[in-house]
């Protein structure tokens, strides 16, 4: 079963590559402009900096690492999450969500997979170079034990935001556009380029526990600048997977809802 999707997953990879090979200026162009946001979105940051050498716990060197691990997240979010899921809302207002689930594979599996966009993987690429920068910028290079436990993080934080967006597909079922709520999402998701110390009171609460951006970004920053407390990887990951096993479930009962164009 593992090896049979594995597979799944291969092919369409192979199928995402080739049609964005077709659109080389595109591909050229997307990745420019990746690189321009990257660099226009660093601005604020060194505005604010300028004016206080730390704000919130956090250097400026420091805060880049979170910037970098949104950029990096940012960059999977558009090339490998979105596209995919994006396409789900139109298949289940058309009805054409008959032919994934009519496949001998699980249906969510096949929906976050049906679409890549591999041009996006710029920003991954400049999420890397601003992490990389950011240690410069300290004089120094992050230890291996931080490297291996912030790659940990990471994979939580990609599990959280995929998540997350299995959550705002699944209200399709139930109000069929969900435009504005998508939107929302992407715009709640920009607060995740700061700190997490820098939000307080209700702000604070809400993207720590209601929706976890402090756990996709600050945290992995936190991991590999070494201050993270492993009390708070522990209860992060048992939060995360809970969190997770909770869109499984909220998919599952959404797509009990579902009226096939046929019936």
């Amino acid at each position: 079963m593992i090896r049979r999707h594995l597979r799944l997953l291969a092919a369409q990879l192979r199928l995402s590559g080739l049609l964005a090979l077709q659109y080389r200026w595109e591909f050229l162009l997307d990745g420019f402009f990746s690189i321009f946001w990257t660099i226009t979105a660093l601005l604020p940051l060194w505005l604010v900096f300028d004016e206080r050498p730390v704000i919130a716990g956090y250097t400026y060197p420091e805060a880049l690492t979170v910037v970098g691990f949104f950029t990096l997240l940012q960059g999977i979010l558009e090339g490998a999450i979105h596209p995919s899921l994006a396409t789900v809302i139109d298949a289940i207002r058309t009805g054409t969500l008959d032919f994934v689930l009519l496949k001998p594979a699980d249906a969510q599996f096949l929906v976050s997979t049906q679409r890549f966009a591999p041009w996006r993987g710029v920003n991954v690429l400049a999420g890397i170079g601003v992490l990389i920068y950011a240690f410069f910028e300290m004089g120094r290079a992050p230890e291996p034990a931080h490297v291996a436990l912030a790659g940990l993080m990471l994979v939580l934080a990609i599990i959280v935001l995929y998540a997350l967006w299995i959550i705002v597909v699944s209200a399709a079922f139930y109000v069929g556009r969900i435009d504005n709520l998508r939107f929302l999402f992407l715009a709640v998701f920009d607060a995740a380029r700061w700190p997490s110390t820098v939000y307080r009171g209700v702000l604070s609460f809400v993207f720590t526990f209601v929706i976890p951006l402090a756990l996709m970004t600050s945290y992995p920053a936190g991991a590999l600048l070494g201050r993270l407390p492993w009390s708070t990887v522990i209860g992060a990951w048992i939060g995360g997977l809970v969190f997770a096993l909770a869109a499984r479930a909220v998919w599952l009962t959404s797509i009990r809802r579902y009226t096939s164009a046929s019936s």
